[in-house]
């Protein structure tokens, strides 16, 4: 599956999901939830997975809600 704000990967029975907007210090946002969520499904249904790892890429692991999308989401623009 191709993702937009997320990477997933595995290797070794790993699978690793990196939140991957390091632009905006990985802010979270509801379409990254999504992806999240499509990504911990695919590590469980595989069962050569044995460890799933939620990271970010960049400097920061999440810096919160990305406020412009809270702020268009409040103002009815999403």
């Amino acid at each position: 599956a191709m993702y937009q704000h997320i990477a997933y990967e595995t290797a070794d029975g790993i699978a690793t999901i990196y939140l991957n907007r390091p632009e905006k210090k990985n802010a979270y946002m509801p379409a990254m939830g999504m992806e999240i969520v499509a990504a911990m499904e695919a590590a469980v249904a595989d069962s050569a997975v044995r460890v799933i790892i939620l990271t970010g890429r960049g400097a920061a692991f999440c810096a919160g809600v990305d406020l412009d999308v809270l702020r268009a989401h409040m103002a009815g623009e999403d």
